[in-house]
């Protein structure tokens, strides 16, 4: 009976797991999505700026006079596709051109900046995973010592063994096994020796910037 409770209870924990797992997931995407339609309203944006910013093509006149004694009649409707204003030479359509080019080039702009937030989104959620298995390897004594450095690093710039072990009543040999172990399993804690004597932990900046204590816990206990 003992055996057959305690499989219940296992599968009851899995299943507890597997809804934090999905509601994890959900949050995700629905992040994802709000940045995905951020993004693409900025490049609405910028298109409407460059279009406005677009000069209009202006008609040129001729400044010669007619040597002809008559006004001709019928011309003014009629498209010739020459600019009279360069004596006859043909315009080319280099306007038109101009304006295809523009118009060819902004959809590759547009998928390429999304392809690349995308990418840059997957890049964030695959760091949130590594962070997450990472932390779950440490014990929960590891944890505290690895959430009181960071605490402490965030109000002093710094901390050390002794500090620890008088925070936490526990001696500076057994902080410096905690530490050891924490740097082992990949945490990044930064040991700087000072003076040849005293040793200052801190938290790797590129990981305070990349997430706070309270998002490595709230990963970590999912």
């Amino acid at each position: 009976m003992d055996n057959i409770k305690e499989a219940f209870q296992k599968v009851k924990q899995d299943i507890d797991y597997l809804k934090k797992e999905i509601d994890f997931l959900k949050e995700n995407l629905t992040e994802t999505r709000e940045k995905i339609i951020e993004i693409c309203e900025i490049f609405i944006k910028i298109n409407k700026k460059n279009t406005s910013t677009h000069k209009p093509i202006i008609p040129t006149t001729s400044t010669h006079t007619s040597t002809h004694p008559y006004a001709l009649e019928g011309l003014n409707p009629k498209n010739i596709g020459i600019s009279t204003g360069n004596q006859g030479a043909s315009t080319d359509r280099q306007t038109n051109r101009q304006t295809n080019r523009h118009t060819q080039k902004t959809p590759k702009i547009q998928e390429n900046s999304i392809d690349n937030a995308a990418e840059i989104l997957n890049s964030l959620d695959n760091i949130k995973k590594e962070i997450r298995l990472k932390f779950k390897r440490l014990t929960n004594q590891e944890m505290l010592i690895f959430s009181t450095i960071y605490q402490l690093d965030q109000e002093n710039n710094y901390t050390d063994y002794k500090t620890l072990a008088q925070k936490l009543n526990l001696t500076e040999s057994s902080i410096r096994d905690y530490v050891g172990r924490i740097i082992k399993k990949g945490i990044p804690v930064e040991k700087n020796k000072i003076n040849n004597k005293n040793i200052q932990l801190k938290i790797s900046e590129n990981l305070k910037k990349i997430a706070t204590l309270p998002t490595i816990l709230q990963l970590r206990g999912l």
